[in-house]
């Protein structure tokens, strides 16, 4: 016998409910969407073609599909009209997704601080035609802004670009840069990543693909790994893999919680362990490397008002001692200019003989002052450079001994890729573990102004001066180290250089004084000359009378000029044809004196304004022509 019980309407209602909720807990969160569009422009058809971007864009297309991504989209050898069509389909597909992801490789450009993504028909024959035949980054922008979570541009366009080279200037101050401009995203969680740093090129490599593509399908795709780390480890691998000519960088920012691009498998319940112990220094660390880039001594005082004693401590003292002795050298200079200025001031005046003698021992004083601050600002970024070193060499220590298997990091070890040997080359380590290449830049440009081959400051940008002055250095030192970029071998080199290596080379009214520039001073009476020697000045007045007097002219001018200011023969004269007495077309006969005898040969020759005597041994021709305000004829002498 089968019993039916049948429950309340009520009841079963509230039944469903709960076996439903119930249901949901059980199963796994709804999988977020994410899309991906690869674009690859290899078939440019008015420069040379790419050889890489399209197996680039295959590369990652593959990353990205093997990675479980709900839409991934590859493109090759757009024109700008396919690639516009490109764009509005995708930002379709952004409009529900969670995750949007834009790879492009092949050429790009930066012009007036925009940047843009060149098709494969774009021709670019002036500056201008960037705006209507190729596609501006903030195209991309817009197609991927409806994503929720996740905004992310790969740019690998930081190439060498013909373009540039080839492309006339409408207008001559029009400026277009060397790889593509750094940008500041304005929308939320949005992240821009260059294969190279803003204003630098990024290399090819020698196979098939990209060295930054490469270190991309390596860890953009690591399950569980935030995308701001990953793109840390490609950054170290093209830095290891390019001997730190190139550098990737990310721009934009995104929030405190790790944003991975594959969610990583779920955490299983931590076992009773002990957490390790906190290290006491890591605060002041922190605070250290905060104070530090600050970079000011209200900054740095405050750090040693809470940490007055310790290793971090001593580092910081050294850093304020640099500051302060910067201080002293920019005070003294002031002073000695001043001084000087006073001391050309009463040179100028005349002063007395007294007040004159002090200012120049004032002037000397200060420039003494000077010198010294000069010389203790070199030891106090010496000691600092020395100090931070050591730093860092502690850090990478103490991250090499820190125990693969603490709690907390057995997660994140596993994602992230192996350390290479030390057997296998250098480690270029990350930020917190080790020297960065700016600071490594900084610390080459230290040495460099240290040995005098580096005038400018030392502010960890590897210029075009950085790279004249290690130039420089090569032909001093002979040696043969890379200019393209600073390197540990270039600072180690330098280091082992006790004095100067360069020569010193003053500008225009100084002059070499040991390890430093001293002011021309010219007496007085005498200026400064192009060549920096003093020169005696002329007196003016003495020219002016040699030159009234008539002492430079030369002899012929002088003979006519007197010819003409003789008085003329007693006779009546026409300047006819053939050079007669008279004849048709002759100018008005002018009247001599008759008290003087003729001293020429008996000919007059008149023009418009004046008549005078042919030179004894001359004649006229008739040269054709005559009347008023034309000469007929022309004085000839044997």
């Amino acid at each position: 016998m089968i019993f039916r019980i049948r429950w309340p309407r009520s009841f079963r209602i509230r039944h469903f409910f709960v076996a439903a909720a119930l249901l949901l807990l059980a199963q796994p969160a709804l999988a977020e969407k994410r899309v991906a569009l690869i674009i690859g422009n290899s078939a440019y058809q008015n420069v040379p073609p790419l050889a890489n971007p399209i197996n680039d864009g295959a590369v990652m297309s593959a990353t990205f599909k093997s990675a479980g991504f709900d839409l991934v989209d590859y493109r090759q050898d757009l024109s700008a009209r396919e690639t516009r069509r490109a764009l509005r389909e995708f930002a379709d597909a952004t409009r529900d997704a969670d995750i949007a992801v834009v790879y492009y490789a092949g050429h790009g450009i930066e012009v007036e601080g925009s940047n843009y993504l060149i098709p494969v028909d774009a021709r670019l024959e002036r500056d201008t035609d960037v705006y209507d035949e190729t596609l501006s980054l903030d195209r991309i922008l817009v197609a991927i802004e409806p994503a929720r979570k996740l905004r992310l541009v790969i740019l690998d366009a930081c190439r060498d670009n013909p373009f540039s080279r080839i492309m006339q200037r409408t207008v001559a101050t029009r400026g277009i840069g060397r790889g593509l401009a750094k940008v500041e995203p304005n929308s939320p969680n949005t992240l821009i990543a260059y294969s190279a740093k803003a204003g630098s090129t990024a290399q090819d490599g020698d196979g098939k693909n990209s060295p930054f593509t490469l270190a991309l399908s390596r860890h953009i795709t690591t399950p569980g790994l935030d995308v701001r780390k990953a793109f840390g480890f490609v950054r170290d691998d093209v830095l290891k893999n390019t001997n730190n000519r190139q550098e990737p960088f990310v721009y934009g920012s995104l929030g405190g919680e790790d944003v991975p691009l594959v969610p990583g498998a779920p955490r299983a319940a931590p076992q009773a362990a002990a957490p390790p112990a906190p290290n006491p220094q890591d605060g002041a660390r922190r605070d250290y490397e905060l104070a530090l880039q600050v970079g000011n001594k209200a900054a740095l005082g405050a750090f040693l008002a809470q940490y007055p004693s310790g290793f971090y401590a001593n580092l910081a003292k050294l850093q304020l001692d640099k500051l302060v002795a910067e201080d002293n050298r920019d005070a003294a200079a002031d002073k000695a200019r001043a001084a000087e200025a006073e001391r050309a001031r009463l040179a100028a005046e005349g002063a007395r003989k007294e007040a004159l003698a002090k200012a120049e021992a004032d002037a000397r004083a200060a420039e003494q002052v000077r010198l010294a601050a000069e010389k203790a600002i070199q030891a106090a970024q010496q000691q600092a450079a020395d100090a931070e070193r050591k730093r860092q060499e502690m850090a990478i220590q103490t991250a090499a001994s820190i125990p693969a298997s603490s709690a907390g990091d057995t997660d994140q070890r596993a994602a992230a890729p192996a350390a290479p040997s030390p057997e296998k080359g250098p480690v270029v380590a990350s930020l917190d573990q080790g020297q960065s290449p700016a600071d490594l830049t900084k610390a080459v440009q230290i040495e460099l102004r240290r040995v005098g081959c580096l005038t400018e400051d030392a502010d960890g940008d590897w210029g075009a001066a950085s790279r004249r002055s290690l130039a420089l250095f090569n032909r001093r030192a002979g040696t043969r180290l890379d200019t393209e970029a600073a390197s540990t071998d270039a600072l180690e080199a330098i280091r082992r250089k006790q004095g100067r290596v360069c020569p010193l080379v003053c500008p225009h009214g100084f002059e070499a004084d040991g390890d430093h520039c001293s002011k021309i001073v010219c007496a007085s009476g005498s200026f400064l000359n192009d060549d920096n020697e003093c020169e005696k000045r002329r007196d003016s007045k003495r020219s002016m009378v040699r030159r009234d007097n008539g002492d430079d002219e030369p002899p012929a001018r002088r003979r006519s000029r007197t010819e003409r200011n003789l008085p003329l023969p007693d006779m009546d004269v026409g300047i006819g044809i053939g050079g007669g007495r008279s004849g048709a077309g002759a100018f008005a006969k002018p009247r001599v004196e008759a008290s003087r005898p003729p001293r020429s040969s008996g000919q007059i020759y008149c023009d418009a304004s004046h008549c005078r005597p042919v030179q004894r041994g001359c004649h006229l021709e008739y040269r054709g022509g005559g009347g008023p305000g034309n000469n007929a004829n022309a004085e000839v002498c044997n």
